[in-house]
């Protein structure tokens, strides 16, 4: 019988295959998630193909059917087990794969689950994607027997990960959070490695994530971070998601230190041996990085937002560093150029231990700005792109300084705003960053009239965040 799979619309998401279990996600998806994905991986002359899972209660019961998928299509599967998305990145490099998928559902609700794919050391993602979906319900896959092999590397990346220690003979006092997620045993490890006092936080894995949902890039999600740095009087606190590809960092005062703000600190330790380097960062960054991306010395390169499309424009410039306000933090410099939370951790420490100074008081030097956070509202998803192409349209006509490469950023006297589709949710992204409040509040008016004038109504605006 011939083999046939269609997968709910809402799953084949822009950078990953993303589902409910039990709703729209069931191991039949993951049989056809390999069969599909091995035939890729086979017509582009691959052979071998790493596997892995995070700590979510489902993961083990679609890792198997995965597996089979791609044995089937005459692969053969290196079997990680349960870790990091991370480590399988490493693992797919040190065993010079052709392909690599992680189950893995992410920073998303215990409910949720997905596939991280990479194919020949790129992202998987995008059109990628939606072949892989045309390819399953097509049937036209390529058939054959493979094998499967287990595979510990576990022992080999936390010694990978503590080989870039440079943070010379200051002992720092750490604390951790896990968020008990995926990363629990590897950072454990990983911790006893690295010199200095370490609290490690909800380290067990557990995919009921009992303690608080695993994403740091959430104010509310870090308050037992911050509780127990200060309680602890420690140097600074690190925070994962739940497959602890993005990190999170609040300095010794228990203060958030968003992605943009942590950029600048490692952009400027990179430039410092890569003099003229470009660094990138996503659309929604703060204007501070980039300007002092430049002040350091470096090509400061905007770019859109999304891991993969991130890591793709890193490999095709040669950047040494790249990271996202959602806190994916990609090293090329002594690294592999993929998201690693982990190592982004292991650099972070060093730079902080040479500087010999308080994090709070490296924060406290960065020019000070009024923002609003990350502004998510509903759109109907056949309009979203439409509304971000009016309202460029009349902006240009207008003559207004603006990047189109991911939406729309205005720049102005008082700062700038952005408008972007999400690639996806139903939904739009708006940000706004001034100089002052009152600033702020002439950046709000203004996307506020141009979302008007395209029918939409305002965002809700919350109190504004100060970094």
């Amino acid at each position: 019988m011939k083999f046939s799979h269609h997968f709910d619309p809402s799953m084949l998401r822009e950078y990953d295959i993303r589902g409910i279990i039990d709703e729209t996600l069931h191991p039949a998806d993951a049989l056809a998630v390999g069969r599909a994905f091995g035939t890729i991986v086979a017509r582009a002359g691959g052979k071998r193909v790493v596997v892995g899972y995070d700590g979510r209660l489902s993961s083990p019961s679609l890792e198997p059917p995965l597996v089979d998928g791609l044995k089937a299509s005459g692969l053969t599967v290196l079997r990680i087990g349960r870790g990091p998305t991370p480590m399988l990145y490493y693992a797919a490099v040190r065993e010079s794969a052709d392909g690599a998928a992680m189950v893995t559902g992410s920073h998303n609700p215990p409910d949720h689950n997905g596939f991280k794919m990479v194919l020949g050391g790129r992202p998987f993602y995008g059109e990628a994607i939606r072949q892989l979906g045309r390819i399953a319900e097509s049937g036209d896959l390529v058939t054959g027997t493979g094998d499967e092999h287990r595979l510990d590397i576990t022992d080999a990346y936390v010694a990978r990960l503590a080989k870039d220690w440079d943070g010379g003979s200051r002992a720092l006092s750490v604390v951790w959070d896990n968020g008990n997620g995926a990363a629990g045993e590897v950072l454990g490890r990983l911790i006893e490695q690295l010199p200095g006092r370490h609290v490690l936080l909800n380290g067990t894995i557990d995919g009921r994530f009992p303690a608080h949902h695993p994403d740091p890039t959430v104010p509310k999600n870090l308050d037992q971070l911050i509780g127990e740095v200060r309680s602890q009087h420690a140097d600074l606190g690190i925070a994962f998601d739940g497959d602890a590809d993005r990190i999170g960092v609040v300095d010794n005062t228990g203060a958030i230190l968003f992605g943009d703000a942590l950029m600048v600190l490692l952009a400027r330790d990179v430039l410092s041996r890569n003099p003229g380097a470009t660094i990138i960062a996503d659309v929604k960054a703060s204007q501070v990085l980039f300007d002092e991306i430049t002040r350091a010395g470096g090509n400061a390169l905007m770019w859109r937002t999304g891991h993969s499309l991130i890591k793709a424009k890193m490999a095709e410039t040669g950047a040494p560093l790249a990271g996202e306000m959602s806190g994916h933090i990609f090293f090329a410099e002594r690294w592999y150029g993929f998201d690693d939370a982990l190592y982004a951790a292991v650099r972070l420490l060093g730079v902080l231990a040479r500087s010999g100074r308080p994090l709070s008081e490296l924060r406290g030097e960065l020019p000070e700005v009024v923002n609003t956070p990350e502004l998510r509202f509903a759109c109907p998803e056949d309009r979203k792109f439409a509304i971000v192409a009016e309202v460029a349209g009349r902006l240009k006509a207008r003559g207004a300084r603006l990047s189109d490469i991911d939406g729309v950023r205005v720049a102005t006297a008082d700062g700038w705003w952005l408008l972007r589709a999400s690639n996806t949710q139903a939904v739009l992204v708006a940000r706004a960053e001034a100089r002052d409040a009152a600033g702020l509040e002439r950046l709000k008016a203004a996307l506020v009239a141009e979302l008007a004038a395209s029918g939409v109504a305002a965002p809700d605006f919350a109190a504004p965040a100060t970094h």
